[in-house]
């Protein structure tokens, strides 16, 4: 199996750079698994698809404003920074592009305020991450400065509006680089009429890091590095986990981090409490221990994520529903519309 067997042709003009004004109103692909058989719907429509009983699993994390522009010092050449890893109050490890410009010793200012400095004090051998030593109080420079990191495939800068749009509405713990996508669509009406037909709402913890922005390079998917991310599974939702499990209720995850989550978690058939780390790849074939629905948004070609679709669904049948899509003209990635495979 070859990274090249899981492309696909998509225009340009189906990949969204806003959501629609009404989150739930985005359209979703409905695909059973058994028969084939693939309808089209509202994503406010998941209410009548999913069965009372079913367990939903959302991921709570929270999009940081890690995204800053800086400037060198010296030439005032433009830099972009992703922050990865707030090693405390002054120091962080960032991902820079360009990186070849900033070596140790490197002094820079930020962009919108000359007066806030810092210096690269250390750097990977590679991906781009540098540690860099900042002359005022991070979260603050954050709070005042930073910016959602939108995925560069949008080719604009985040805004105001984007601080709304790229969370979800149950968005609780802070820590991720990037939105569980598959929830934006979720809006706390619906999420009242889910829970009113008899449907569990559970909520785990994955805080999504520089994965989701690191293509897959090689030729042979295996030999693709995958990052490690933190997650956490409560001890109440484990419990509630183990017993649908138990009693056979369908475990839907609602977009591809919960699915990581809970195929790391999941050992000797249960699932296990408490904070954990997972550098999980999941590619066909797989078997699935804890996760029996889907609910995601569509993905980029050759990535990790077609990868981890295509091990729940034939990679086959599944560019077969890409092309579909593409000929419906469904709309693409993080602020495009959504897919439910069961």
């Amino acid at each position: 199996m070859k990274t090249s067997d899981f492309f696909y042709d998509l225009p340009q003009e189906l990949i969204a750079d806003r959501p629609l004004e009404k989150r739930d109103e985005a359209r979703l692909m409905h695909i059973k698994k058994e028969t084939g058989e693939i309808s089209h719907n509202k994503f406010y429509e998941i209410v009548d698809i999913l069965d009372k009983g079913d367990v939903l699993v959302f991921n709570d994390t929270k999009v940081l404003q890690c995204r800053l522009f800086a400037q060198k010092t010296d030439t005032k050449a433009r830099i972009e920074f992703l922050f990865l890893n707030i090693l405390n109050d002054f120091t962080a490890e960032v991902i820079a592009k360009p990186a070849k410009r900033l070596k140790i010793g490197t002094k820079l200012s930020l962009e919108k305020n000359e007066t806030i400095e810092f210096e690269v004090i250390d750097e990977a051998e590679d991906d781009g991450i540098k540690t860099v030593k900042f002359s005022q109080n991070i979260y603050e420079i954050l709070d005042d400065y930073g910016e959602i990191p939108l995925p560069h495939y949008m080719n604009r800068r985040a805004d105001e509006q984007d601080n709304d749009d790229y969370q979800t509405v149950y968005a609780k713990e802070a820590g991720s680089v990037a939105a569980p996508t598959a929830g934006l669509h979720f809006t706390e009406e619906l999420l009242e009429k889910l829970k009113a037909k008899g449907i569990k709402l559970l909520f785990i913890t994955l805080k999504v890091g520089i994965g989701t922005f690191k293509p897959v390079k090689t030729d042979n998917p295996l030999e693709h590095n995958m990052h490690s991310e933190e997650y956490y599974v409560s001890k109440d939702t484990a419990a509630a986990l183990n017993e649908a499990l138990e009693a056979k209720k369908r475990i839907v995850a609602v977009g591809t981090t919960v699915v990581r989550t809970l195929e790391s978690a999941c050992v000797d058939g249960k699932i296990k409490s408490g904070n954990n780390s997972t550098n999980i790849m999941i590619i066909p074939p797989y078997k699935f221990k804890a996760v029996s629905a889907l609910i995601t948004n569509f993905h980029l070609p050759e990535s990790t994520l077609m990868f981890l679709i295509s091990a729940f669904y034939e990679r086959e049948k599944i560019l077969a529903a890409y092309k579909t899509a593409v000929d419906e003209r469904y709309r693409f990635f993080s602020y495009g519309d959504a897919m439910f495979m069961e």
